[in-house]
């Protein structure tokens, strides 16, 4: 016997908004993880030699702050070692793209924190939300730092920020990311009834979360350490399936996280890994569940993870074109929202409406 309860306390058009809102973050986020991708793949990231929180939402105007910016930027160990001779209008182009993230990354900084203190101000922020937006708007205000303490790691000998502070910068978005789609879940689609094979479903959402979350990991330093320019072919590495050189670098740990060999090898094992067990969950959940939210949940899945797997494969063989290499990076996004997804569509409900359910059932 099914039973409806809502599993969210105050009133619903709170609940409705404050969704949307925190809907919108996630679109935007979205845009800026977009944006991030194609300002390292045009490695532009470095364009900007300092860091203005507010001075620096204007960009130069005028032909002689112009000329400023570039001198600063030739003292710079990317334009010394990489760049010389760069002209005024090229300087232009790679500074329009990190100058264009920086003030995405403010916007939103803006779009979350001004509708936050107006809701809570109005007091229409819903119950068990409240702490969780702040630890998100907290971790905003990490991130802004963690993108200049990236950038300044490639401001000192290397022009090449540390593929360390990459992964970290890229794996805080993406934490922020899912903390909004999770809380945007939750109060736009309130789940309303137990079902048989939560249990079993939620536990294969979570150990799915844990993989992908790896295989994104390693997807930063693959492009932190430039790794996916190494072997441009598919499914082979230079004519092997177990490519020489995987364990050059001593100590060995560091393997790990600098040899580009292993570290292409890694994440492709890890991607086509992760699109097997999505293929399994799907053939073994797709047509037992009897809830319509929760076979969309795996069709959603299914398609995300063929369409991450193909653009990864694409990027190598073209040589990690920008384009292609940007919606590779946002697929990664759209694949993490799939999980999201399905474990929010079987998550348990909170214990005040299962015991409610018990009751009602009895």
């Amino acid at each position: 016997m099914r039973v409806d309860m809502e599993t969210e306390r105050g009133s619903g058009a709170d609940a409705r908004a404050v969704g949307t809102w925190l809907l919108l973050c996630c679109i935007t986020l979205f845009g800026l993880i977009l944006l991030g991708g194609a300002t390292r793949l045009t490695e532009s990231g470095l364009s900007i030699v300092d860091w203005r929180p507010v001075t620096g939402v204007l960009p130069p105007i005028g032909e002689a702050a112009w000329l400023a910016e570039f001198d600063r930027y030739r003292d710079s160990p990317q334009y010394l070692q990489v760049n010389r001779g760069m002209s005024l209008d090229e300087f232009r182009t790679i500074f329009w793209f990190e100058y264009g993230h920086r003030l995405l990354a403010r916007a939103l900084g803006l779009l979350f924190a001004l509708p936050l203190a107006w809701f809570w101000l109005r007091r229409r922020i819903p119950a068990g939300t409240g702490l969780p937006l702040l630890g998100i708007l907290l971790l905003g205000a990490a991130q802004g730092y963690m993108g200049w303490y990236m950038v300044k790691s490639g401001l000192v000998d290397m022009p090449r920020v540390s593929a360390f502070r990459l992964a970290a910068h890229l794996g805080l978005a993406l934490l922020i990311y899912a903390s909004m789609l999770r809380l945007a879940l939750r109060l736009l689609r309130p789940r309303r009834q137990a079902l048989p094979g939560d249990a079993a479903l939620r536990h294969f959402s979570r150990g799915l979360l844990a993989l992908l979350a790896l295989t994104i990991l390693y997807g930063a330093f693959v492009a932190g350490q430039r790794a996916g320019y190494a072997y441009n072919t598919f499914p082979l590495m230079a004519g092997r399936w177990i490519p020489e050189g995987l364990a050059n670098l001593e100590p060995a740990w560091r393997n790990l996280f600098e040899n580009p060999t292993l570290l292409q090898f890694v994440h492709r094992c890890l991607a086509i890994g992760t699109l097997a067990v999505v293929i399994g969950g799907w053939i073994g959940w797709r047509f037992r569940v009897a809830d319509r939210r929760q076979r969309l949940a795996l069709d959603l899945l299914l398609g995300a993870a063929l369409l991450q797997v193909a653009l990864g494969i694409a990027t190598l063989l073209m040589f990690v074109p920008v384009s292609v290499g940007t919606l590779h990076q946002g697929g990664a996004v759209l694949l993490l929202s799939a999980v999201l997804l399905l474990a929010h569509e079987c998550a348990a409900l909170p214990a005040r409406d299962a015991a409610g359910l018990r009751a009602a059932v009895a």
